[in-house]
């Protein structure tokens, strides 16, 4: 802007407020109007709220602070070749991600209950389901994370009963919740064939069908996460989900994906970490399982290292002099995730990483929960399903990631990845479901605990002895809210990372515990 038209501005809004004054002097009723900044609204339409709370909860729980930098190196996709405090389980203090529980209530959460209280009133569910959708999604992280936190209470500030300080609903109560919220939002929008969201949406761009496919297949999600703790549930929740009016995802094109504008404001999250910081490196864990079976996704998921050309992955959990040694002996995450040059290493990784899109929940996923329940006999499948449900969700991730169709049908013909059936294919779904999940290091370390597949163990300078089994509470709430709090302890247990949540029990098949 021109100094000039600074000038203008200045002398129009000086002009504004003196003919404001003025009028008020003749009106006393209108005197406080002189108080309300128009640059500071007191509300905002839906559609501008929805668009905000889908990209802020994006980033979130798969940006750079709670994925990147901590729960991909607990679930080792990745490691840390310096300030290794997240790689040796320092992020599962209190105080780590606490900025991470309280953002997400007072943010997208938030301005995501306005959006669905203006659909209801509006009688429009094409704007108030998907709001509703995408909660559930953002309180599955929350939950799986922390264990019981605030649900039926939350977000009730600023409604009629003002709750300040919401109780901690039991874990089984929010997943009841949960998938009770996604069938009915399902059934409302599986029979709209247009939208009212429209560009503002983000993700399917105000397409209900797509919108019910995907809390289908988030309803799916969580009923396959509480197998372990109430298979009975499990198994009708997942036949609910499987034949619930506009099904769950089938191909990639159901993807829930936000693609980044890459314009410099909204970047793909991982793309602006790379961007200035050179302190992630590939797991040794990760890299030797992909290596194990010649997987043509390593040369997508990781960079050669710049030592030797050869995909090398770090181990984890090292000391800062130990792990250090390894910056370039030690692969980097793949080239599709960086900007463009940067101000290290060989100066130019990629170049189309900030408009990488961040995958919310992939058809690859839905896949290998299917043939999990087909193995299982649960959902209304069978154990002869399942094959085809894996090889459709091993096709789908290499799809959706760029592999070509002779590499995937050459590593699909391997006897190592051809299906085996029983406790072994319980195995191999979720060895290549972890796979599928690179980029999602919540997910893969919820799917870790419930299944404890692949064999993850600390590393050697881990703070913890076991590997974490949820976050502390934030210091905060235990002093803003600490009789909840102390009701979530007396429900689920000591507020330590060793505290199992409600689901994560004992599993039939793997199993770690």
């Amino acid at each position: 802007m021109t100094q000039q038209n600074k000038t203008r501005m200045g002398v129009t809004a000086a002009a504004s407020l003196a003919l404001a004054v003025g009028l008020a002097a003749c009106n006393n009723d209108n005197l406080t109007a002189v108080n309300n900044n128009p640059n500071a609204p007191t509300d905002a339409p839906a559609t501008a709220l929805f668009t905000n709370a889908v990209q802020t909860g994006v980033s979130r729980w798969l940006g750079s602070g709670y994925d990147l930098r901590n729960l991909e190196l607990i679930v080792q996709h990745l490691a840390e070749n310096q300030y290794i405090g997240n790689d040796v389980y320092a992020g599962v203090a209190a105080s780590s991600l606490s900025g991470t529980f309280t953002g997400a209530y007072s943010g997208e959460l938030e301005d995501l209950q306005i959006v669905a209280r203006k659909g209801a009133a509006a009688s429009d569910v094409t704007i108030s389901d998907p709001a509703i959708i995408f909660q559930q999604w953002e309180y599955g992280y929350l939950t799986d994370t922390w264990g019981d936190v605030p649900y039926s209470q939350a977000l009730a500030g600023d409604s009629s009963t003002k709750v300040l300080n919401p109780m901690y609903d039991a874990q089984k109560t929010i997943y009841t919740g949960m998938m009770a919220k996604l069938q009915k939002a399902a059934t409302d929008l599986a029979g709209k064939t247009t939208g009212n969201l429209g560009t503002a949406d983000p993700i399917y761009n105000g397409s209900p069908a797509a919108w019910a496919k995907f809390a289908n297949s988030l309803h799916a999600r969580d009923a396959m996460r509480i197998v372990n703790a109430d298979p009975t549930t499990a198994s009708a929740e997942l036949k609910a989900a499987f034949t619930a009016p506009g099904g769950v995802f089938t191909s990639n094109a159901d993807n829930a994906v936000l693609k980044w504008p890459g314009d410099g404001i909204y970047n793909n999250p991982w793309a602006v970490n790379f961007a200035s910081r050179d302190d992630d490196r590939m797991s040794k864990t990760f890299i030797d399982t992909l290596s194990a079976n010649k997987d043509p996704r390593l040369p997508i998921f990781a960079m050669p290292a710049e030592a030797n050309g050869q995909y090398v992955g770090q181990p984890n959990g090292l000391t800062n002099a130990t792990a250090v040694a390894y910056s370039s002996s030690s692969s980097r995450p793949g080239a599709v995730f960086y900007p463009g040059p940067v101000p290290y290493g060989s100066g130019n990784y990629g170049g189309a990483g900030n408009s990488y899109p961040s995958y919310i929940m992939t058809y690859a996923e839905v896949a290998f929960i299917q043939a999990e329940a087909a193995e299982r006999g649960l959902g209304g499948l069978t154990p002869g399903q399942a094959a085809g449900f894996y090889t459709a969700g091993i096709t789908a991730s290499m799809q959706q990631w760029g592999v070509k169709a002779s590499d995937i049908t050459a590593y699909l013909a391997q006897p190592s990845v051809a299906y085996k059936g029983g406790a072994t294919g319980l195995k191999q779904i979720a060895t290549q479901k972890w796979i599928a999940l690179y980029s999602d290091g919540g997910q893969a370390w919820f799917e870790w605990r419930r299944t404890c597949v692949p064999n993850i163990k600390p590393g050697p300078a881990a703070k913890l002895s076991y590997v974490p089994r949820r976050v502390k509470y934030p210091s905060a709430e235990a002093s803003a809210n600490a009789d909840a709090i102390a009701a979530a302890v007396a429900d689920q247990g000591p507020d330590a990372n060793s505290t199992p949540v409600w689901w994560d029990k004992t599993a039939s098949a793997p199993t770690c515990k």
